[in-house]
């Protein structure tokens, strides 16, 4: 039945099954109604054995709102699965009678996220946990869940130092040192404020695992071993984690003093055995290491065990001793290249003794690379390197302080960015962004994978020879640039300044006559305009650009590289491309601490058309790389030729919808988002995207060199 009569009482008119309406005298769907449209939505699935007679029934008891909202939501879930809209189908009026509509949506979202996660039979257990999601969600005035807290938990996880932690769910609490696993909602404690706290103590106390020392990287295997050794598996591990709960407390004491108050707050805390006090108070003590806690395990290996704390989790050693001894081998490997990299061309020539670590004065945590006798100031990710390698092992082994020549090291490493969609491993250390679908109106989840690589830089004459191509307009760019670094800023209505402002004294005067106090705010100062700017240029290299517009994009870039050196805003420049969601690229060609040399040279040589233009992920990458820098200004200027578009369907109204979503995250972030296209259709497309005054369209390639710089002078003048 591809349509159907509706009586409002008033008047008869067609509409369509499935159509959300606020019209209230609409009479229910009788089932031979909604069977006629069920068979029609799932006939890929249906067969003379599998009906939707059943599913219509159920659903014709249920009002007509309810009714409608069911039907959108089959045609929706169709469009992904019909398999699972058929399962929906016989489960929505149950989920219907049982729940609000706010909570059958979320329902059906959690079912589209395990969908997109784990596949299709995942998602029909999830349909069938009716009973156990309308109980969760009865709890929810006073539940607290991961996704809306877990952007604010991460980053105070890595405001407590170590390496970042990524948070994930799981249906434990539990960290492999990589990462973080919480349940998805918590909702133990009466209100919603202690369940929250109880979150953030939770997280804190596995973070604390490690970066006190719970797992030491010199034997990753060394928890399980030891346990596994004993009688009781199950047993020893519960065991250790009691004793090491009491040692990882007395370092939040010491160290952690405000937070050690709110782990105070979560309940009593559970007495040990009498037997256990020698113990506690050796673990409690300044100088207490993990092997404390094992000598504790082997002396009270029998004694009963106390209440699990309320914020303690779970270990999992096998989990722990497999992340551990990837994470070694990666960072091992790592530093050598990074080592090879920071020291190449230097004099004398390396030898495999003239890396030296220099600890600080705590002897831990931030060492100093000394090379030839010299401090080396590694770069961020380098320092961060080092930091992680000293976190696992409290110490940056001998072995590790050599660079990759001609020796073993030389070997191509296999996790190299580049080589990651050959292997098995290929989410490892990648970004996870959501992805905004606009049939559902949700996003899905972690549904897109990005890498960022370097630009394979090219040695080729093409920055200078595009500096002679355009040495009138390099000229006449550097002294508008020059002009505006050196503008004055009007400040009015000061107490003090170089002259009298009119404005401010008629209105003053105003006030006086009617009988208010005369302002002394009546005078104009100027000042010398402070420039506080982040700029990230975000290039398309997609293959549509391969040709004329590659060039002018590289020459652009020459140019306003060239301008904007002059003027010393900060700006980094960020190609991206792809293909599918599971292998979206950002290519850096100069990060924002970067020196514009001729490296960055070398690398804008080498921006070359890939593959597709998935905007959207690229967009929340560089924003999230942009909040990390403090600047009053934050602008992402986009270079495209067209519209977003990758190969698994990232295209048309899906694609721009997801852009725009982007885009709205980016504005609620403070960053000005401008796009700069060479695409005729873009009328078509990006006011809707960018807003009708955030875009330009460009016809002649030969004007993109002025026109982004004229650009750049308004948005930040």
């Amino acid at each position: 039945m591809a349509e159907r009569v509706a009586e409002t009482g008033v008047q008869r008119r067609w509409i369509p099954p499935g159509e959300m309406t606020t019209m209230t005298a609409l009479k229910p769907l009788t089932a031979a109604e909604l069977e006629d449209w069920l068979d029609e939505e799932l006939d890929a699935v249906l067969s003379l054995r599998r009906t939707s007679q059943a599913a219509a029934a159920a659903l014709a008891s249920v009002p007509r709102d309810q009714q409608d909202f069911a039907c959108h939501w089959i045609a929706i879930i169709a469009k992904t699965n019909p398999e699972l809209a058929f399962h929906f189908a016989n489960h929505a009026a149950e989920g219907l009678t049982r729940m609000t509509k706010d909570d059958a949506e979320a329902w059906i979202i959690q079912t589209m996220d395990a969908y997109d996660k784990m596949g299709l039979y995942p998602a029909i257990a999830a349909l069938n946990e009716i009973e156990a999601f309308a109980a969760a969600r009865a709890q929810r005035a006073r539940a607290v869940t991961l996704e809306e807290v877990g952007p604010v938990l991460e980053l105070f996880l890595h405001a407590l130092s170590g390496r970042r932690l990524k948070l994930e769910t799981g249906e434990t609490a539990f960290t492999d040192t990589a990462r973080i696993h919480l349940p998805a909602t918590i909702a133990l404690l009466p209100t919603r404020a202690e369940n929250l706290r109880l979150y953030k103590v939770l997280a804190a106390h596995l973070w604390a695992q490690t970066w006190f020392g719970t797992f030491p990287g010199t034997h990753p295997g060394r928890l399980l071993e030891r346990c596994q050794s004993l009688p009781d598996a199950t047993y020893a591990r519960e065991l250790f984690h009691a004793l090491e709960t009491f040692r990882l407390d007395a370092c939040f004491a010491r160290e952690l003093p405000g937070l050690y108050r709110e782990l105070c707050t979560l309940g009593d805390r559970p007495r040990a055995p009498a037997s256990w006090a020698p113990w506690i108070a050796r673990l409690e003590a300044a100088s207490a290491t993990v092997d404390d806690t094992y000598e504790a395990l082997t002396a009270l290996y029998g004694e009963p065990l106390p209440k699990p704390r309320l914020y303690q989790g779970v270990l999992d050693p096998a989990a722990v001793a497999t992340a551990l001894a990837e994470r070694l081998e990666q960072e091992r490997v790592a530093l050598h290249n990074a080592l090879k990299a920071m020291v190449q061309g230097k004099k004398p020539a390396l030898d495999e003794r003239r890396f030296v670590v220099r600890k600080d004065e705590t002897g831990r945590r931030d060492p100093t690379l000394l090379f030839d006798g010299q401090p080396l100031i590694p770069p961020p990710d380098v320092r961060t390197l080092m930091q992680s390698i000293v976190q696992d092992l409290g110490d940056i082994p001998d072995e590790y302080l050599v660079a990759a020549g001609d020796g073993p090291y030389a070997m191509e490493n296999p996790r190299k960015p580049e080589n990651v969609w050959k292997g098995t491993y290929h989410e490892e250390g990648a970004f996870h962004y959501n992805e905004w679908d606009y049939k559902r109106q949700h996003y899905r989840k972690e549904w897109c994978v990005l890498r960022e690589l370097d630009v394979h830089p090219v040695d080729e004459p093409f920055v200078a020879e595009t500096l002679r191509k355009y040495a009138g307009l390099a000229a006449r760019l550097r002294k508008t640039f020059e002009a505006l670094r050196g503008e004055n800023a009007t400040q009015r209505r000061q107490k003090h300044g170089d002259d009298i402002d009119f404005d401010a004294l008629v209105q003053g005067f105003a006030e006086l006559r009617s009988g208010r106090e005369l302002s002394d705010e009546l005078f104009v100062r100027n000042r010398r305009f402070a420039r506080n700017i982040a700029v990230m240029f975000m290039v398309d290299m997609s293959g549509s650009t391969k040709g004329w517009i590659n060039d002018a994009e590289r020459e652009s870039l020459v140019l306003l590289c060239e301008a904007l050196e002059i003027l010393g805003d900060r700006y980094a420049i960020y190609g991206f491309s792809g293909i599918t969601r599971k292998r979206c690229e950002m290519y850096r060609v100069k990060r924002f601490d970067d020196p514009y040399d001729h490296a960055v040279r070398a690398r804008i040589t080498g921006i070359k058309p890939q593959d597709y233009t998935r905007m959207g992920v690229a967009i929340r990458h560089l924003c999230g790389l942009l909040n990390g820098v403090e600047a009053r200004t934050k602008l992402l200027i986009t270079l495209s030729d067209g519209k977003p578009d990758d190969y698994d369907g990232y295209r048309g109204e899906y694609g721009i919808e997801d852009t725009r979503h982007a885009l709205l995250e980016a504005k609620r972030d403070g960053i000005h988002a401008f796009c700069i296209t060479i695409d005729t259709d873009a009328r078509d497309y990006l006011p809707h995207m960018y807003g009708a005054a955030n875009y330009v369209q460009i016809d002649d390639v030969r004007k993109l060199p002025l026109k982004i710089s004229d650009i750049y002078r308004h948005l930040t003048s």
